[in-house]
């Protein structure tokens, strides 16, 4: 049998943990940049061929700067009961400690916490070895997504558990120091998958897109395309007791894996941006995730940009498409989560998802203008995650990471790029002792978050 694609080209998954330290490094680091990237994806251990991409046990890597050096790189897996092959469904439920913990990682309130979203969120040190599972003191009883959502005006951490089954959606708020946790069933979901999620100012916003619970599916992942699943989203008010007051809003047929940002305009509208798939589009994707030979026919239907313009006092919904590049990965400076952004970046796809050309994309919202940086052949880049420059008063003065995976060279390197213009060369470039896997999310954790 052809091997699966996810454990294949960039996504071949690493057999072992290393540690290396003092790695060389092309340019100047910026002294402002004095923490650790950390990304996190699925690594099935050796022998182990999970029957979804989503199914293998999660691996983080980390990059360690500090004073203009590279001090070290290392990967661990996160040591969950589900690394060891225990179930999940067991005869009183299902265990929220087996986790794969292979999408996200985040730091809240001094913890660092790798993230699955069909489980209990992981502890990890600083040095990404295990702690264990993390349920807010025995506060929290559901899952957690790999999507949640810090407010940098109130450092609350907004999140959500989502189920097949009653209650399908619970909306959570911990407090900024991660100690208390407020909770509350959102009435008027339903089974639908949802992965992310968005804040404004004043709202928390859902979207239910067209893949719903579907319980033929035998990947171990139970959802599938539902020309029936109506696609909806939600605003639900932050305020006290807002569940109960959430506002469904019936859109076109369609799924959104990720949203870009959402905020309130001048007149009071809610703007929330991210790419989306229709039918063929998501059953392209599904093909590769569970290792399916037929990729589907239609190679030109990737995810699109959207944005929805939600008028809460007229009671309608505006949608557009705002490009036609194929792009996932929408990311901005997070600083701006839940406020109008201008600048957001995105990863642009070549049809096949293979060895194409991915390119990073700039997008400027108010000039209406693109930015692309092309990798070429053979070259996987990371989500591009934005860091703030020392004494920034622009949105986009900081730089962008990103871990890109080169097939010619069986190796990879960490890019530091200018994210006020794409143009010039990388400011500093550092070489990884191996060929990192293509990883799905991380983050930027500096020091003084630990």
């Amino acid at each position: 049998m052809a091997s699966k694609p996810y454990l294949t080209g960039h996504y071949a998954p690493v057999a072992d943990e290393i540690t290396a330290t003092e790695l060389t490094v092309e340019g100047n680091l910026p002294p402002e940049l004095t923490g650790r990237l950390i990304r996190n994806s699925h690594n099935p251990k050796p022998g182990i061929t999970p029957s979804h991409w989503f199914k293998g046990s999660g691996m983080v890597h980390g990059i360690r700067l500090k004073e203009g050096r590279a001090e070290w790189y290392r990967n661990r897996w996160v040591r969950t009961p589900a690394l060891e092959g225990a179930p999940y469904m067991t005869d009183r439920g299902p265990d929220l400690r087996v986790s794969t913990a292979g999408t996200h990682v985040i730091e809240h309130g001094g913890r660092l916490l790798a993230l699955s979203e069909t489980a209990l969120p992981f502890e990890l040190t600083a040095d990404l070895e295990t702690v264990g599972a993390h349920d807010f003191g025995g506060k929290l009883t559901s899952a957690m997504t790999a999507h949640p959502k810090e407010d940098p005006a109130t450092g609350e951490l907004h999140f959500f558990a989502s189920s097949p089954f009653p209650p399908y959606l619970i909306h959570h708020v911990a407090s900024p120091d991660g100690q208390a946790l407020d909770s509350q069933e959102v009435p008027g979901a339903s089974a639908a998958l949802k992965h992310d999620f968005a804040i404004t100012a004043h709202h928390v916003i859902f979207l239910e897109g067209s893949v719903a619970f579907d319980p033929t599916e035998h990947s171990g992942i139970p959802y599938g395309w539902s020309d029936a699943q109506a696609s909806r989203i939600g605003v639900m008010p932050r305020a006290a007791g807002g569940a109960a007051k959430i506002r469904w809003f019936e859109i076109g047929q369609g799924y959104g894996m990720h949203f870009a940002n959402a905020y309130e305009d001048a007149f009071g509208r809610i703007v929330v941006e991210g790419p989306t798939v229709g039918r063929e589009g998501w059953q392209r994707s599904w093909n590769w995730w569970v290792g399916a030979p037929d990729r589907g026919a239609e190679p030109n239907s990737g995810s699109r940009s959207r944005r929805w313009t939600i008028d809460l006092a007229a009671g309608t919904v505006h949608e557009q498409q705002t490009d036609d590049l194929t792009v996932e990965f929408p990311t901005i400076n997070d600083s701006f989560t839940g406020s109008e952004h201008r600048y957001q970046y995105a990863l642009s796809f070549p049809d096949d998802l293979g060895i194409g050309n991915h390119t990073l994309v700039k997008y400027d919202r108010a000039a209406g203008t693109r930015q692309m940086l092309p990798f070429g052949t053979g070259q996987l880049p990371s989500e591009a995650v934005f860091v703030q420059a020392d004494g920034a008063t622009g949105e986009d003065e900081g730089y962008l990471l990103t871990v890109v995976s080169d097939l010619n060279a069986d190796a990879s390197r960490m890019l530091v790029l200018d994210a006020s213009d794409l143009t010039p060369p990388p400011v500093a470039t550092i070489h990884l002792p191996r060929r990192v896997p293509a990883m799905i999310h991380g983050s930027w954790i500096p020091d003084s978050a630990l």
